[in-house]
């Protein structure tokens, strides 16, 4: 009889983990508290409590080549950086081609999830949902948690002295849906990440005045890279902001930056500098979530000085028995799908008995371990922050999906000078090993003409790619010309 999973939310996380369950012949039922799928991608015009939320003109900041499930490529007009939108229609495409709708209740709310009584024999737990003022407890043998981590928003209003006092509204950005009701106003945006910088650029067109106010300044890099292509198929790593029009409108004076907030007063903000920003009539605070799960007893989770306490990110270390997986909680410096994915097919695996975890003590040694990496990498113990690349590399290697270039290069070098010098796409973790996908091959060799073809008006020649390991040894020949230089002369 097929194991049953039960599975919390169905976004991109929720859809991932259907997939998988039934790759691996177990029999998934997802709960979603929406009457939808795509959960922070379904845009509302209204928040609602317990639902992640986005604004009206959210695009996405990674291309749709490092964005899309696995076996599943975007069709070839669609834009590299989508409208939200546009990502809400190939989700469902998703869902519906791949027939995975019938294993979702909609308009269901989870309440709790707890151990069942024999869970030290079974690992079984027993989930409680409501529907239309009904409760219902269903028994799984497993649960995959892939609600995500932009529901409940971080409003630090204790960290502002004098906030209580201010006559002026403020909101969280998860609260922001538009700019049409700041037209006029002159707005205070605290937070200098992707969504306060969109927000800011945003209302500057419509607000009398705008100013961000940062603790630590960031990196803004445009999303546009060498030769046109979008920057993560030609940079390996993600910076922290990508934003296309902040820098200008810093240098034209429509947006301007200030330091920290040092206390609010009933009409003004005075900053860390000693200027004051004066009539403020809202104050838009970009400044992230916190991660919470009411259904679930947070001991589960917080088992190490109060903070999330997961093994790479996905399984609980101290359970008795490993039954239970997070899904989408990581925030990898990269594209939310695949990422899911493929923590999705390792707790499938994991859940069917095709894989085993290392044990209780190596799982924590493990997780202390990456925890002073991130102290040293990101300036701060970050326990959800993690490097995109090494962290595919990790999943992929548990389970057997982690391209073997050595292999590649000596039975298909073509292929394998793709992977090695090309984007670390998706498609190459569905490449070979269990849950290999026919299509890898064929994806990978093709990624750069869905990349171009959005953006071609006419007949052309072969669009030309680019190639890192030319740039590298460009690089590399400039130090070597003035060294000759230098030995030819003295």
């Amino acid at each position: 009889m097929s194991k049953r999973v039960g599975i919390i939310g169905a976004g991109v996380s929720g859809l991932a983990a259907i997939w998988c369950c039934l790759e691996e012949g177990l029999e998934p039922t997802c709960f979603e508290r929406s009457n939808d799928v795509g959960g922070l991608w379904k845009f509302s015009d209204h928040t609602e409590e317990g639902r992640a939320s986005i604004y009206q003109s959210v695009f996405t900041n990674s291309s749709k080549e490092m964005m899309c499930f696995p076996d599943f490529p975007y069709p070839d007009d669609y834009p590299n950086y989508m409208h939200h939108s546009k990502l809400q229609e190939y989700i469902k495409t998703f869902a519906q081609k791949k027939d995975l709708l019938r294993y979702i209740q909609f308009e269901t709310l989870v309440s709790s999830i707890k151990k069942c009584t024999s869970f030290l024999v079974t690992g079984q737990w027993v989930v409680v949902t409501e529907k239309d003022g009904k409760q219902e407890s269903t028994i799984f043998d497993a649960v995959m948690i892939c609600s995500g981590h932009h529901v409940y928003p971080n409003l630090p209003t204790d960290s502002f002295p004098g906030l209580d006092r201010f006559r002026g509204n403020y909101l969280h950005s998860r609260d922001y849906k538009n700019p049409e009701a700041f037209k006029g106003k002159r707005v205070l945006v605290i937070g200098l990440e992707n969504s306060g910088s969109d927000i800011a650029v945003e209302l500057s067109r419509l607000a009398t005045q705008v100013i961000i106010s940062t603790r630590s300044g960031s990196w803004v890099m445009s999303r546009v890279w060498d030769d046109g292509y979008p920057w993560d198929m030609v940079s390996l790593r993600k910076e922290p902001v990508f934003n296309d029009e902040l820098p200008s409108h810093i240098l034209c004076g429509i947006v301007s930056i200030k330091p920290s907030v040092k206390e609010f007063t009933e009409t003004s903000a005075v900053f860390e500098d000693g200027t004051v920003f004066e009539a403020i009539n809202s104050v838009i605070f970009a400044t992230g979530y916190d991660y919470s799960y009411p259904f679930l007893d947070e001991t589960i989770m917080k088992s190490r000085n109060n903070e999330v306490t997961l093994f790479k990110g996905i399984f609980p270390p101290l359970m008795e028995k490993p039954t239970l997986a997070v899904i989408g909680l990581v925030q990898s410096l990269g594209a939310a799908i695949p990422t899911a994915d493929l923590q999705a097919r390792w707790a499938a695996k994991v859940f069917a008995s095709r894989c085993t975890l290392p044990t209780m003590n190596e799982m924590m040694d493990d997780i202390e371990e990456k925890m002073g990496k991130k102290l040293k990498w990101f300036g701060q113990s970050q326990t959800l922050q993690t490097d995109y690349i090494t962290y595919m590399d990790e999943l992929g290697s548990f389970i057997g999906a982690k391209p073997n270039i050595p292999w590649l290069f000596l039975t298909d070098p073509r292929l394998a000078l793709e992977v090695y010098f090309g984007p670390c796409s998706p498609y190459q973790f569905r490449l070979m090993g269990p849950g290999k996908w026919d299509g890898a091959r064929n994806a990978i060799l093709t990624q750069w003409n869905r990349t171009v073809k959005p953006t071609r008006t006419r007949v052309v020649s072969e669009a030309q790619r680019p190639y890192p390991f030319y740039n590298l040894l460009k690089m590399l020949s400039f130090p070597l010309l003035l060294l000759a230089a230098t030995l030819t002369f003295y």
